[in-house]
């Protein structure tokens, strides 16, 4: 029974050593087939004999990672291209929204202007210079009415006391001629009293 059990431990353990070699062969095979290029230059240091200081390496493991090199460069190479060309089309898009940009701005700055601006007598004018040229006529012409009611109220003040001057003289000259006329009356009478007492 032991030797039954020492031959069975002894299979199993040749047949999981056999297993892990097989597997390790079949994985350092793929090894060129399949990885990075680090993973491969590893696999192929790995398997490589020594000869005095130099490492010995088979041709035919030289030939595939110059071929996996190359294969990869030539990969890089598309990628590069396509990324040069999806950058490049990128650019152009930026280009034309840039360009796009720079005429909303052309066009938002001639609304602004256009908004600020307006045709006076066909001439172009700024709201704020033709706002202050209003305000500036506005005071002139409140300077000129306060000018024009100043002398107004003077000369009103003029006129009536003219008007009270006249009516002054007209009463002291309907008063002269009253008594004028009373006094031509009086030297009638006498006069006439006078004839009277000669005859």
């Amino acid at each position: 029974m032991k030797n039954v059990n020492r031959s069975t431990l002894f299979f199993l353990l040749f047949a999981l050593t056999f297993t892990a070699q097989a597997q390790s062969t079949s994985e350092n095979q793929n090894s060129l087939q399949s990885g990075t290029i680090d993973s491969q230059f590893e696999y192929v240091y790995e398997v490589s004999n020594n000869f005095q200081e130099y490492k010995v390496v088979k041709r035919s493991n030289l030939d595939q990672l110059k071929s996996n090199i190359l294969d990869s460069m030539q990969t890089m190479r598309a990628e590069v291209l396509e990324l040069k060309g999806q950058i490049g089309s990128l650019n152009d898009s930026i280009a034309a929204i840039n360009v796009h940009l720079n005429q909303s701005e052309l066009e938002k700055q001639e609304a602004i202007d256009a908004k600020d601006n307006f045709s006076f007598l066909g001439i172009a004018i700024h709201k704020a210079v033709y706002s202050s040229i209003m305000w500036i006529l506005v005071g002139g012409l409140a300077i000129a009415l306060a000018f024009f009611s100043f002398q107004y109220f003077r000369s009103f003040k003029k006129i009536r006391k003219a008007q009270r001057d006249l009516t002054d003289v007209q009463e002291e000259f309907d008063q002269h001629r009253k008594n004028t006329l009373d006094r031509e009356r009086k030297l009638k009478r006498e006069l006439i009293d006078a004839q009277m007492g000669k005859s």
